[in-house]
């Protein structure tokens, strides 16, 4: 237990936050976290939280950067469009990512909400020039770069090499592990929404819709997940999960 002197040293610290950040799961996982109080308080001058609905479109593909985010809640799916008019979601983002690409002009993907999603907003001219004057921010942002270049090779592997088993069951682990972090290696269910519609899932992982539904009937059928209502999964054991992703078991 902290004592009355600590108390006092922890409040005049966080009064130095600006009340929009104090709660925000960004602040302490995501890019934020490398900024000061001040840093903050700047930002927060620029700053707007939206509330957007599924289906709602962020930033379209070949359009003008003018801002970025972060995500506070819910995922966000991100596609590109094929010469021939086929969409193909080429990756999802979720709590506490960042929305966006530094120092670039103009978008290179569409930004939809898959789900209902919550966003921290602020102008692009004011991060380029946060981003210049902190190393550490800028490095930050780095780092969630590459950790999505590694997930992006990770997925050219799960979509050459894995089986249609192992594909199904290696997305509902990446849903797992990013909406609910906090419980990941504490050893406790895990129960959340899927994000993606059944055909959305199937673009994803370049199979058919009828295929992605009989895997995720295997899944339950084996106890490997247990699903509700047709959207809403429960993971009761990750590491049995994550066998699966490894093993086809036919």
């Amino acid at each position: 237990m902290l004592s009355p002197k600590s108390d006092r040293r922890l409040d005049i610290h966080n009064s130095e936050i600006p009340v929009l950040c104090r709660a925000c799961e960004a602040r302490h996982r995501g890019v934020c976290g490398a900024l000061t109080p001040d840093q903050l308080s700047h930002l927060s001058r620029y700053t707007t939280r939206q509330e957007v609905a599924s289906d709602t479109e962020l930033t379209s593909a070949g359009e003008e950067v003018g801002y970025y985010s972060n995500v506070l809640a819910g995922v966000v799916k991100l596609t590109r469009l094929m010469a021939d008019g086929r969409q193909q979601i080429v990756g999802l983002q979720f709590a506490p990512d960042f929305l966006g690409r530094p120092f670039r002009t103009t978008n290179e993907v569409t930004a939809e909400a898959a789900t209902g999603v919550k966003l921290c907003r602020f102008p692009k001219a004011v991060m380029d020039e946060m981003m210049v004057r902190s190393p550490d921010l800028e490095r930050r942002l780095y780092q969630q770069a590459l950790d999505q270049l590694d997930e992006a090779r990770e997925w050219i592997l799960a979509l050459g090499r894995k089986s249609a088993a192992e594909k199904v069951a290696s997305f509902i682990l990446m849903i797992a592990e990013n909406v609910d972090p906090d419980h990941v290696d504490a050893g406790v269910p895990i129960r959340f929404e899927l994000p993606l519609k059944r055909a959305d899932i199937a673009d994803f992982l370049g199979l058919t819709i009828e295929t992605v539904s009989r895997q995720i009937t295997r899944l339950r059928k084996a106890g490997v997940i247990v699903v509700e209502n047709n959207r809403t999964v429960t993971v009761p054991d990750l590491d049995r999960l994550r066998d699966t992703c490894e093993t086809d078991a036919g």
